[in-house]
């Protein structure tokens, strides 16, 4: 009987019981049990005070949040309060519940740092939490955890993996953690839900789209999910193409870095962000343009890397290479070639009789034979498949 509600064991937990429980079971009953209920309890008391402090100043009144930022007394109704704000999160409807998250999560990224502090709080809150339960005190608190859950989420959802060690299987079940019944759910959580904006083409990252989300109100939100997005949009366009790819990905970095250390304010990184989408929308339309086809504008790219090449050759030359390398490295392009030396050595040596049939600068044609060959090896992968 699970009187703390559904735990789903995306913490290790389980684990961690079912050999406390064996070792008490081998020892034939004697000794104490592992996980002493008691210091559990005393563990998540604490750690619910952490994720209580991060949430200190952020009021909520009659269901609906609101986007206080204030460092005075806590509110009645807030975390802080218990008993109220447990009745507001199990009565209050599915829109509302939602707008909490959203709220909250825009708060936290709002904080210093707080997307991995709130993480990881809520996390060794939820360690704590299930080693506690059934305890009176666990199952006060068990709509609150629930909700951290939720909004833990949500942010966790949003990122898009810069060394938060998320795996995989926790951002798609992350919300399926929530203990609450009167908040839980079996959908993954929806970030254009949380956000506040409808499903767009994320295709095509539309101007109306666009200017949806420059005038959502919570802009934090705004930014992670401008982020979120063309992160995704940068990977799928550009997975063929190795010099765009890390070119727009260096631009969205930079864009974060800046914002990130406040160089930037949440309008202006927004504006820059929406200013990038456009730019990746345009440049998807550079092969058209150019009379190329997708994989000879990527060869294209690596080749017109150097300014001196491309003052030298111009575009018609460096197009011919481009084309004539698409044909040589299909022609020559084993499935595992990148991984045997004399295959990678030939390749090789192939790409720089060509560079030199053409007149490519001589100082700078090791750099693009560098830039060619990765580019070579991930068409290879398309290509193979």
């Amino acid at each position: 009987d699970k009187q703390g509600g559904v735990v789903v064991d995306y913490l290790g937990i389980a684990d961690q019981l079912k050999h406390a429980l064996r070792d008490y079971t081998e020892s034939g009953g004697e000794g104490d049990v592992a996980i002493d209920q008691a210091e559990a309890v005393a563990i998540m008391k604490a750690k619910y005070e952490v994720v209580c402090d991060m949430l200190h100043g952020f009021e909520w009144r009659g269901g609906r949040s609101q986007e206080g930022r204030s460092r005075g007394a806590p509110q009645q109704g807030s975390p802080q309060h218990g008993g109220p704000w447990r009745q507001q999160l199990a009565n209050c409807p599915e829109s509302e519940r939602l707008d909490l998250v959203s709220a909250t999560a825009d708060f936290v990224l709002g904080l210093e740092d707080g997307r991995r502090r709130f993480v990881e709080a809520v996390t060794a809150l939820g360690k704590a939490f299930s080693l506690a339960v059934p305890h009176p005190d666990a199952l006060q608190i068990r709509d609150h955890v629930g909700f951290f859950q939720g909004v833990r989420a949500a942010l966790v959802k949003m990122d898009v993996g810069t060394g938060t060690g998320t795996s995989p299987e926790d951002l798609d079940l992350a919300v399926r953690q929530i203990v609450s019944r009167a908040i839980s759910t079996d959908e993954v959580i929806d970030i254009f839900a949380v956000a506040g904006v409808p499903h767009p083409d994320i295709s095509v990252l539309d101007d109306h789209f666009l200017a949806e989300v420059r005038d959502l109100p919570r802009r934090n939100l705004a930014v992670e999910l401008l982020r979120k997005l063309l992160n995704d949009e940068i990977k799928a366009r550009f997975r063929r193409n190795v010099v765009e790819q890390r070119s727009f990905s260096e631009m969205l970095e930079q864009a974060i870095r800046q914002y990130n250390l406040r160089a930037l304010t949440t309008v202006e990184v927004i504006d820059e962000l929406i200013k990038l989408a456009r730019e990746l929308r345009e440049a998807h339309k550079r092969g058209e343009q150019l009379g190329l086809s997708d994989d000879e504008l990527a060869f294209y790219d690596a080749l017109g890397t150097n300014d001196s090449a491309v003052a030298v050759l111009g575009d018609d030359t460096l197009k011919a290479i481009a084309q004539e390398l698409v044909a040589t490295v299909k022609r020559n392009a084993t499935i595992d070639w990148s991984l045997r030396e004399s295959a990678r050595a030939r390749m090789r040596v192939m790409v720089k009789r060509l560079l030199r049939k053409y007149g490519y600068p001589p100082d700078k044609q090791e750099q693009a034979t560098v830039l060619v060959l990765q580019q070579a090896e991930a068409l290879s992968e398309e290509w193979a498949a």
